[in-house]
């Protein structure tokens, strides 16, 4: 049992060796370049500036800085460490959505309309272009076959840095309540966040992006999960429910659907690998947001929060690795890809603020209707543009997993109406 296990771990980590003589899509030039090696390496650039912080807030709270410290850096460390105000928790939250009833009904179609289009526009394209750009080459000719970018990192810096200016914007041009979270509280969610979007990138070199999109509707599972270990929650009967329905359609298609072509097995395990990756981090970034609402901010800066620190360990890695150069200099060979990556960070930036607005108008339910519809558009996208196949099967399971998604909508808004009668209403919460 345990050399099996071992050699799953090895096929998952090395995947050429179980290519059985097929060429893998896109075969690493050596053993540098493999996934689980840049993995390890990037955690390590990751880890030079979390253990050295980690250590210096214990040793400033160890020392009772807020009551002793003085002069120039006190008021940057008492912000980082220690917060400007306590922890909100038990204060009036902020105002909720309001049904706006001065409007028209005629209004009220327009902007949902609006927060539609802006929401199936910027994520559709997000995922075309990040298909794309990890699975295509750049550059080919008649005589060339081109290069393929392979740095996810510096893919995932771009998009939080964009992210980074547009979240600062807001909070300069918009009213923002009063920021009391301690700063170095957001490193956290920034480091699963930039690692879950790393595995993300990374998995479709290995996987299609159908298979991608349905891991990603599959994370209610080990959402709920770290939701009990993370915050202790409980939950319902019909959410175990649909989440083993998400389950059965997810297995439908991962079974049904044959490899893509000149893949391997061992590649595939390596996609799932990396997805289950995501998925995992991804988890414990939306439960760490959740905790981190109990202070009292807004959206945005919560946004703020995260991307600073996204683009402070990314930036610090790939100098590190003397990768920063290497990416520009990519980008200056093929403006193909400039452009590319530069949109695909508008649309990540822009559906950012999509979500919020929303959330904010409509409530949590009707955005997640809109995004589960995305992901079923996003799926009949890709087999449309990039040649992708599903069984009839495959497409049973996709069924079964938005019908799934859909049912948790419905059973949650039966529940909300209940609970009306006895409970005000609350607000929803907002995640980026």
């Amino acid at each position: 049992m345990d050399a099996r296990w071992c050699a799953v771990v090895v096929l998952a980590a090395f995947p050429s060796l179980g290519a059985g003589g097929e060429t893998p899509e896109a075969p690493p030039e050596s053993w540098t370049q493999l996934w689980f090696f840049r993995f390890l390496v990037n955690a390590a650039g990751y880890a030079s500036f979390m253990v050295p912080g980690y250590l210096l807030v214990q040793y400033f709270r160890r020392k009772n800085y807020l009551e002793t410290g003085r002069g120039l850096c006190f008021p940057l460390v008492k912000a980082c460490v220690f917060g400007n105000e306590p922890k909100a928790s038990d204060e009036v939250p902020l105002a909720p959505r309001t049904e706006a009833a001065e409007t028209t009904p005629m209004w009220q179609a327009l902007k949902l309309l609006f927060c539609a289009t802006g929401l199936q526009v910027s994520y559709l394209t997000w995922g075309v272009l990040q298909e794309r750009v990890m699975t295509r080459s750049y550059g080919a000719t008649a005589t060339s076959p081109g290069e393929r970018f392979t740095d996810s990192q510096f893919l995932v810096l771009m998009n939080r840095v964009l992210a980074l200016i547009v979240a600062g914007l807001s909070c300069i041009l918009c009213k923002q309540p009063r920021h009391g979270a301690p700063m170095y509280r957001y490193s956290f969610a920034s480091l699963s966040n930039v690692l879950s979007s790393w595995c993300q990138y990374e998995a479709l070199k290995f996987v299609s992006f159908p298979t991608q999109v349905l891991a990603k509707a599959s994370k209610v599972i080990p959402v709920m999960l770290m939701g009990k270990l993370v915050s202790r929650r409980s939950y319902e009967h019909w959410e175990y429910l649909t989440a083993t329905l998400i389950s059965i359609g997810v297995s439908m298609f991962l079974l049904s659907s044959g490899p893509e072509p000149r893949s391997s097995p061992a590649t595939t395990l390596s996609g799932l690998v990396l997805l289950a990756g995501y998925i995992a981090f991804d988890s414990f970034t939306s439960n760490w947001q959740d905790a981190l609402f109990a202070y009292k901010m807004s959206s945005v800066q919560m946004m703020f929060g995260v991307n600073f620190f996204s683009c402070l360990f990314t930036v610090g890695s790939l100098l590190e690795q003397g990768a920063l150069l290497e990416g520009t200099r990519f980008m200056g060979r093929h403006s193909e890809f400039a452009a590319h990556a530069l949109l695909l960070s508008i649309c990540s930036a822009c559906g950012q603020l999509f979500i919020f607005y929303t959330i904010g108008q409509f409530g949590a339910a009707v955005f997640t209707i809109i995004m589960t519809l995305r992901q079923a558009f996003a799926i009949l996208l890709s087999c449309l543009l990039y040649g992708h196949t599903v069984t009839v099967v495959g497409g049973l399971g996709v069924a079964v997993v938005f019908a799934a998604l859909l049912l948790r909508v419905y059973a949650r808004g039966r529940l909300k109406q209940r609970g009306k009668k006895a409970v005000p209403v609350e607000s929803p919460v907002q995640k980026v």
